[in-house]
């Protein structure tokens, strides 16, 4: 099985300008190389079919994505309408400014199937596409951002997957979504 990193990944995990909350410490191929010549310690079953998640023991400086909101630091939330690229819509999304996340324990692929890139416009030559990562204390998925799921269900078209919302993972986003909060 070979594994990819898409451009759509690879300018938001690798950008020309690093952040602090993005990939640290390695390129996009040192990533790459990665993921294809260690085994993950899990392959856990994505939101659909075509999608896959390769849970990695964190190798590089990379901190969690998320922080917990609290009392403490609720006052460092932010929010603001934006969009992850020119084509799609602004939605609104919040982070914490002023703060860092631990270092993450693990990093886990979100890889889609050539099939899915190919129908979504992003051919690749690879089995797997890398369409992001995410970076967490535990090696188990944490819920998909309750509009990354909406934007799935509007389809290709408007920058999603087409999978159909489920109302049960959609309340449990907003559960977890409610108190955790990005940063940067």
């Amino acid at each position: 099985m070979r594994i990819i990193l898409t451009d759509f990944a690879r300018r938001r995990l690798f950008p020309r300008e690093p952040r602090p909350n993005t990939i640290r410490d390695i390129t996009g191929e040192d990533f790459e190389r990665h993921l294809n010549e260690h085994a993950p310690l899990h392959d856990l079953s994505g939101y659909a079919p075509f999608c896959r998640l390769h849970v990695h023991r964190n190798w590089t400086s990379t901190r969690c994505l998320t922080v917990p909101v609290t009392d403490a630091n609720r006052h460092l939330l932010c929010s603001a309408y934006e969009a992850r690229n020119r084509a799609e819509l602004p939605v609104l999304v919040r982070w914490f400014e002023g703060l860092q996340a631990p270092v993450a324990d693990y990093l886990i692929a979100i890889l889609y199937s050539r099939e899915q890139l190919l129908q979504e416009g992003s051919p690749i030559d690879a089995d797997w596409g890398v369409v992001g990562c995410l970076y967490t204390d535990a090696p188990a998925e944490m819920p998909m951002a309750p509009i990354t799921m909406m934007r799935n269900a509007l389809g290709v078209a408007k920058g999603g997957s087409g999978v159909p919302l489920d109302a049960a993972a959609y309340r449990r986003s907003v559960e977890y979504w409610s108190s955790h909060a990005n940063w940067r």
